[in-house]
């Protein structure tokens, strides 16, 4: 049995229909049953009920579970408790969602967290493996209403590079992690797009996409910061995503790796494919 975490998101969603689809059984775990999905997809699909803050809940869902894929938003109290759980209920694996750069001493607050995690997970005994994604192609989304009132978006990266992934590669990587753990014990895999690009190429892309000119406004990291925050973004999360954009801007994301491919055997879908596939969003 393969429990999945983060089940509604956009990477566990798509995992747990790609485990189900192998014929694996797979458990979902959800805060709340009313959010699963109810057109069909999830037919088949076991559902349990279980809440970070709750152990027992926790404990429940991990029943009779070999493998344990860990999505969460990386609050470190929530991912300790579920390995912790993890540990009692005696699970064999553990697949994690981290960052490529999780460090004690990271200058960003989501990174020392993944780090924390980590330490927590390598000093529990528990096999595992960690895949850390570049940024996801679909957080294009969040500038979506942006793009549709003023032809336009804002950003504070600068001309810095990044291999932009779509998240249904994340998906897939996590999915055959999970599915088959041997072989893939204590390694970490870097997942990225197939090619390094820049905010300017995503406006070049949705340019030609919806064939009429959108525009990359480039802001300072201070001056993102604030409009995420009049956009109504936490003061906390403003600053952290400000921090990370500035990062980028100095090449932090600017690296590729072949770890969809070497885990899926397909290559991860191109910036043109997102855009394709999801250009409704943006008109």
């Amino acid at each position: 049995m393969i429990l999945v975490t983060g089940a509604t998101g956009r990477i566990g969603a798509k995992a747990v229909r790609a485990l189900h689809s192998k014929r694996l059984p797979v458990r979902a775990l959800v805060r709340d049953a009313a959010r699963a999905p109810q057109d069909g997809s999830w037919s088949g699909i076991e559902i349990a009920v279980g809440d970070f803050d709750q152990p027992d809940t926790l404990d429940a869902a991990m029943a009779g579970v070999d493998t344990l894929l860990l999505i969460t938003p990386s609050v470190p109290a929530q991912e300790i408790a579920a390995i912790d759980s993890a540990v009692r209920r005696a699970v064999k694996h553990v697949v994690k969602i981290t960052n490529h750069k999780a460090t004690d001493d990271s200058p960003v607050d989501r990174r020392r967290d993944h780090a924390r995690i980590e330490a927590h997970l390598k000093a529990s005994g528990l096999t595992y493996t960690l895949l850390a994604p570049n940024l996801l192609m679909q957080n294009l989304f969040f500038v979506a209403p942006m793009i549709k009132q003023t032809h336009g978006f804002v950003m504070s990266a600068g001309d810095g590079q990044f291999g932009m992934i779509d998240s249904r590669d994340v998906s897939a990587a996590a999915a055959a992690v999970a599915a088959d753990p041997a072989g893939h014990e204590g390694r970490t895999y870097l997942l990225t797009g197939p090619e390094l690009v820049t905010y300017a190429d995503v406006a070049a892309e949705l340019t030609r996409a919806l064939d009429e000119e959108i525009e990359y406004r480039r802001l300072t990291p201070d001056q993102h910061r604030e409009a995420m925050v009049r956009a109504g973004l936490p003061e906390p999360v403003a600053a952290s995503n400000a921090q990370v954009f500035g990062l980028i801007a100095e090449g932090d994301a600017a690296w590729l790796s072949n770890g969809v491919a070497t885990l899926t055997g397909h290559n991860p879908r191109s910036l043109r494919t997102f855009v394709t596939d999801h250009i409704t969003a943006f008109k």
